[in-house]
């Protein structure tokens, strides 16, 4: 059982980039210090309220200075990138990273990126993600000449190369079979865990879903593995949560639901972006309920664990024991502004030193029986 972190991040919109990026770089760090194994980062080009739009660049920036963190694209959202760049970009990383990385891809997910792009089309944009990967490890497995034709974006590379001067040779990741590949999972019955589980790559379910719906993901994961042959392994699993771990489970209570809390603002903002391209069925947990009732306080009963230490262990037990036998569990990164980076500092403490040891001994009992 792996610890780790994902970070959309989620700031409010009117402050500085220059700050939320030092934040951002401030928590990674801490958590590298706390013994967390995962940092992984979203990408987002054309929001300020999530705005990363180079994970890649913002986690080099970090290699020389962690030494427990592996690195993960939470995800590169492939449609909106020329496969021959990410290619490079990501083998020149696995390099600098001696391997500590893990390649995420998806689709995307932010409305205002579909229409910068010219990715509107949901159906478009899954045939862009598969021929794009494709296209990505056919130039690691092999040396030039490169020809591959595509629906999108056709690669060539037959005539101007110089073996002897290496012009023509794309770079390879540093490990031969290139960095796991692992596709972010966001709804019920999410079509695209069984992709992944046909592809043989891991999945990342997202933290806006209540436990009935992140349990569907397994189910079709698992299924889709044994279809294709294999058997589904929970350390290709990682799930992500809200966590707020606090002394108590009434101080806990508090920092979940202040108006003032990072949590309160994350799910008010969720909330109203899924009303808005008309999916906050998502994050309701029960998908058939009227909008107005799923309201930020339910949305967030549903959606965040928090408690005392020993109440967060038994919320984990019980959690995994709901949803399925994950192997990693992702603390979800959240603003600092007001008293949030406090709260948020205590509960990765609590959660890193008190709670996942206790966690970790339970899943491994699990697993021997």
């Amino acid at each position: 059982m792996r610890l780790g972190m994902f970070m959309m991040p989620v700031h409010p919109p009117a402050r500085s980039f220059t700050e939320t990026l030092a934040e951002d770089e401030e928590k990674a760090l801490y958590a590298d210090q706390l013994g967390f194994d995962e940092l992984w980062l979203g990408e987002h080009f054309s929001a300020s309220s999530e705005p990363i739009p180079s994970p890649l660049m913002f986690m080099a920036s970090l290699l020389p200075r962690t030494k427990n963190l592996t690195f993960g694209t939470g995800v590169i959202c492939l449609p909106n990138h020329d496969p021959v760049t990410v290619a490079a970009e990501v083998a020149q990383f696995d390099h600098m990273s001696r391997g500590r990385f893990m390649l995420g891809i998806g689709p995307g997910g932010l409305l205002s990126d579909f229409e910068l792009f010219g990715n509107a089309d949901r159906g478009v944009r899954a045939r862009k993600t598969m021929e794009s990967i494709t296209t990505i490890q056919r130039i690691w497995a092999q040396d030039p000449p490169y020809d591959f034709p595509g629906e999108f974006r056709s690669v060539q590379l037959k005539g101007a190369i110089i073996p002897a001067l290496g012009i023509g040779f794309m770079p390879k990741p540093f490990r031969k079979s290139g960095p796991p590949v692992t596709m972010s999972v966001s709804s019920r019955n999410s079509p695209t865990a069984r992709v992944a589980g046909q592809q043989g790559w891991g999945i990342l379910s997202g933290n806006n879903m209540p436990a009935n719906a992140v349990a569907t993901h397994w189910h079709s994961y698992s299924e889709a593995c044994a279809g294709a042959g294999r058997t589904a392994r929970s350390e290709n699993w990682r799930v992500s949560r809200n966590i707020m771990v606090a002394p108590s489970d009434s101080e806990a209570r508090d920092r979940v639901f202040s108006p003032q809390g990072s949590n309160h603002y994350f799910y008010t903002y969720m909330r109203e972006v899924l009303s808005r391209v008309g999916i906050l069925s998502v994050m309701m947990p029960d998908p058939n309920m009227p909008d107005e009732q799923a309201t930020v306080d339910v949305i967030t009963e549903g959606c965040v664990l928090y408690g005392s230490p020993k109440t967060m262990l038994d919320k984990l037990v019980a959690f995994r024991d709901e949803v399925g036998p994950f192997g990693t569990l992702l603390m979800t990164g959240l603003d600092w502004s007001g008293p949030n980076e406090g709260w948020e500092r205590e509960s990765m403490q609590l959660l890193a030193h008190e709670v996942m040891p206790k966690f970790r001994q339970h899943a491994m009992a699990q697993a021997a029986e």
